[in-house]
Parts: structure tokens; sequence; C-alpha cells
């Protein structure tokens, strides 16, 4: 017998581990909630999570089997589970972030004192980290070996018989989430993936940072997966498989978008390389400055740009869909970030833990190393980015359609001035829109300050 540990692998089919535990063995399935892990996300994120809980007992009871759901410390219920079962291992998927990296660890030495063994598979990525180099100058040469390695195929669901006769009543004590979530599960990732497919992915690249169309087709402009992968409710060999069949049978304009998607999977790939290799990329610069940065840390400017009311409309109308949905579109999750490390010098840490707490789409590599790259800490081989919300919206919102859709005070003012907002003249503010907030930093100001700050930390000025 043997115990199969559910984390962020909340799935039948396409799990690599669950396949290896099936093999010529019956499995129980367990999922532990452990608050030593689950303290590290918000609120949308574990009600998503316990969702994905809920779909997964109802896809193990379809095949005749259950999930054990339990609460507690992982190293004391499952030694508990396997002596209660007589299960000689227990198999799981390779976890990479610190805390769930801790726990494998306090699980392993638990589960060794009781004489059983542990299993852990890669599943989260397409190309096991730890068969490529540790570091990389750049993505295009962490692409370039990337591409190269194989991608396996999607492993089958196991056989119903493969699967232990058991039966689970416990319920889940997880309190109602706000905002309110996406379907979760295998059968929802799957319906919005062939969604994509069907009327999104041909025009991926056409559309990606066009945020008028993301309000006007939220669901086709780019992939929504991202809360998907995030929770395990899909397999990234699934996607890719699913992708590539399409990118085959494309042609011309389609081929190339489809081959944008291909290779933004990519960037996902070198994220959790990057925390596999750097276990405090969640918590320490991964470049070294010859000088610490300057950071000013207002409370006062981190908590406007939390409530989205830094008077940058672009910043406001992220943060704004931030706390509506759990969610932002990425190219203006980019431009926040870059404001919130750049035009206020407030810690990239700060905002990484923000994001965690309200994103239904959570990832541990994703979120720390996405934040590095636009706080100029990581990889990003430009070495101090800024990304000007000024320009961002005149380039992608230049008609406001996304700013209106969240920031209702500027509706009804004409387009362009909403572009130039941060730098009309006061008086102009409180005529065209007395309800919105007034810039909280000088634009060209704040711009030069952060250029200053950065370049001193790399010369080691201090």
């Amino acid at each position: 017998m043997h115990l199969y540990w559910h984390q962020r692998d909340l799935r039948v089919p396409d799990n690599r581990g669950l396949h290896a535990a099936t093999d010529g063995d019956t499995v129980v399935p367990v999922y532990v909630f452990d608050d030593t892990v689950l303290s590290q996300v918000g609120r949308p994120k574990r009600a998503f999570l316990a969702a994905g809980v809920r779909a997964l007992r109802a896809a193990y009871r379809e095949r005749g089997s259950d999930l054990l759901v339990r609460e507690g410390d992982a190293e004391s219920v499952l030694p508990a589970l396997a002596d209660e079962f007589d299960a000689d291992t227990v198999f799981h998927a390779a976890h990479y972030d610190a805390a769930r990296r801790n726990r494998r660890t306090r699980v392993a030495d638990a589960l060794a004192a009781a004489g059983v063994d542990t299993a852990g598979h890669v599943d989260h990525t397409l190309v096991d980290p730890a068969t490529l180099d540790d570091a990389y100058p750049s993505h295009s040469q962490f692409y370039d070996d990337w591409q190269q390695a194989p991608k396996p195929d999607p492993v089958p669901a196991p056989d119903a018989d493969a699967l232990a006769d058991v039966h689970d009543d416990h319920t889940l004590s997880v309190p109602a989430p706000e905002p309110p979530l996406p379907d979760a599960g295998h059968a929802a990732a799957t319906d919005r993936l062939a969604a994509f497919l069907d009327d999104g992915i041909a025009s991926y690249n056409d559309t990606r940072d066009d945020l008028a169309a993301a309000v006007d087709a939220p669901a086709s402009a780019v992939s929504r997966l991202s809360p998907y992968l995030a929770a395990g409710n899909i397999g990234v060999r699934e996607v890719w498989a699913a992708v590539a069949d399409a990118y085959d049978d494309a042609t011309g304009n389609a081929a190339r978008n489809i081959g944008k998607y291909r290779y933004e999977l990519s960037w996902r790939e070198q994220n959790y390389h990057l925390l596999y290799h750097t276990p405090r990329l969640q918590t320490e610069n991964y470049v070294s400055f010859d000088a610490p940065i300057a950071w000013q840390n207002s409370d006062d400017h981190f908590e406007a740009w939390t409530r989205g009311e830094t008077g940058y409309p672009l910043v406001d109308a992220g943060m704004r869909q931030l706390r509506a949905e759990g969610y932002v579109h990425n190219r203006p999750r980019q431009v926040v970030a870059s404001f919130l490390t750049k035009h206020l010098l407030v810690d990239w840490r700060r905002g990484e833990r923000h994001f965690a707490d309200r994103l239904v789409d959570y990832d541990p590599a994703n979120n720390a190393a996405n934040w590095q790259w636009t706080a100029s800490t990581g990889t990003d081989t430009v070495a101090v980015r800024i990304f000007d919300p000024v320009s961002q919206m005149a380039k992608y919102d230049s008609d406001a359609a996304f700013v209106t859709e969240y920031v209702p005070e500027l509706r009804g003012v004409d387009p362009e001035t909403i572009v130039d907002w941060p730098t009309l003249r006061h008086s102009q503010r409180e005529r065209l829109a007395p309800d919105y907030h007034h810039p909280i930093v000088d634009r060209d100001h704040a711009y030069e300050r952060a250029q200053r700050v950065f370049e001193a930390a790399l010369d080691g000025d201090a």
C-alpha cells in the first residue's frame, strides 16, 4: 500500500507522482491542510485551494475511492496515516519554495523514523530544474538550453482499481472568499484551456497587452489559466501538449501567436528554475549590490498603492482590479510593481507579500521571480528598468477602457486627459474629476530619484 500526498497538484490526470504511486500498488490519496504552509498565502488563494480539494475529492469518488482530508502538521498526520493503512511509501510532487521544502524535510524525517519511505517526483515543470545549469545571465540563454531538453508527455489518470476503497467524511472549514472565485478543479481548468484554444490563442500575441481587449473579452485576450496552473488543477504537460497540437496545425499569423504563448511558458519554467536553485528568492535580492538600495519604505505611500489611490490612473486601475478580482492583467501587474519599487522606492518584498495575500493565482516561483525582475534585483538584463505609468497607459490603454473600468471617478473624462493625469495642473484635476486622487509623487522627480538610487547601489555609492 502507498499513500499519495497531494499538495499543489490538485488533479488526478497528468499527475506524475500519483502515476508513479499507482504503478503496481494500491494508493490512498491524502490532502493535509497544514497551517505552517497555508499561512503563507492569503484568503483568496486558500479558498481556491479548498475549492480545488473539493473538486479533487469528487473526482476520486467518481472513481470509487476518496480523498482523505486532514488538518494539522503533515509530519504528524502522514506517519499516522501510513501506520493506519500499513503504507510503506509516501509519494508526492517536488516543491521548491522554502516553506514546502522545510516541511518536506520534516515529513521525510518523521516518516523515516516510522520506517516509511518517501518518493518525490518532478511535476510542476516541463523540465526538471536540476538538469539545467544553476544560473543563466539572461532568459534567452536559459531558453536555449531549456528548449533543447525533452518535454515529457502527459501521464494518464490511474485506473480505478489502483485506488484504495476508502471513504472520508471530513468537511473543509475554510472561510468564504473575497472576491468571488473562478470555478476550481481539473474539469474547470480543461474547459478554460479549451475555450482559449478555440477563441484566443491564435491572436494571443496581438491581444495580450491590449487592455481594452482585456476588458471587452477577458477570456480571449489572455489565457486566464494562471489560477489553475498555480493550484495544480491542470498539469503543465497537458497545457503544453494541447498548445503544441494547436501550433502544429496553425500557419501564418496564427502560428506566430501560438508560438508566442509557447515561449511565454518558458518564463514560468525559468521562474521555477530560479526558485529551485535559489531557495531564498522570496526574501533576498537575487543580484548583489555594492551598496544597499536606499528604500524609502513610506507606509503612507505603500497604503495608497494597496488601495489604488496613487493618482496614477493605470497603477490605481491595476490595484483595484487586484482588490476586486484577486487577479491583475500582466501588463498593469508589471506597471504597479515598477511604480511601487521605483517611483515610490518601497522594498519589493512588501509588494511580493501583498500580492501573495491577495492573488488567487499566487505562485511562489512566479511571484518572487517577477517581482525581483521588475524591481531590478532579479534576472533582468537591463540594469535599471523603470516602467513609466504615463507612457505605459498611452501605449496600452490609450482609450482609457481598462482604467475607467476600475476607476469610476474618471469616467466621462477625455481619455487623452486621463493618460496625462499625473502631469496636469492641480486646478485642472480638481475641475475634471474632484473625487479622484492627485499624484502622491511627482512623475519626473520620482523617475529620476529611482535612477539615482539604483545606480548608487550598483556603483557602491552609499
